[in-house]
């Protein structure tokens, strides 16, 4: 290459930078900057606090009333309506497959977290029997009873409603778990 094709290449390259400029230049006086006389919206800052020792510690499961006088006046037919929603993610059949949850046939007095499904931690950790008051604290508020638990489900409130599905789950078994 000449050095006349190198002024061009050069003089291209500075004419841009320049119009590039100017433009900038050009749009900063179009638009004036001035301060806010007031924000237009306040940004709080957080300021790094310890956190009290009560709210650090695992909120303790909330004490529920015994469901064994309601399981003796439970209605297995209510039972066997609540237990509908439960067929969504688990089986209710003798020898049926896992869902999303596990298969509840056998589950009154069964080993908590015990058979083939893969349970979570929380559930592993708790050791235990699914018995009458298990399940009556579990079925409340699954995620209150096993804090880190998978299953979605909220609940149920009312406790007449636990004690008819806990007394349908009981029937779910080749040797029922007599109700109390």
């Amino acid at each position: 290459m000449s050095a006349f094709e190198w002024n061009k290449i050069i003089g291209a390259v500075l004419v841009t930078l320049l119009v590039i400029k100017v433009v900038d230049l050009a749009g900063d006086g179009l638009t004036p900057s001035h301060p806010l006389a007031k924000p237009a919206y306040s940004v709080l800052a957080a300021t790094p606090t310890a956190a009290p020792a009560a709210t650090k510690a695992a909120k303790p499961v909330a004490q529920l009333a015994s469901i064994a006088p309601l399981l003796a006046k439970a209605s297995m037919d209510a039972g066997k309506k609540l237990a509908k929603k439960c067929t969504t993610c688990h089986s209710l059949k003798k020898g049926g497959k896992n869902k999303v949850g596990p298969m509840l046939w056998n589950i009154v007095g069964a080993k908590q977290a015990g058979g083939k499904f893969s349970y979570s931690k929380a559930l592993k950790k708790l050791g235990g029997n699914w018995d009458f008051e298990a399940l009556n604290r579990f079925i409340a508020k699954p995620k209150t009873y096993a804090p880190g638990t998978k299953m979605g489900f909220a609940g149920i409130k009312k406790p007449e409603d636990r004690a008819a599905l806990i007394a349908y789950l009981s029937s779910l078994s080749d040797q029922p778990v007599t109700l109390p």
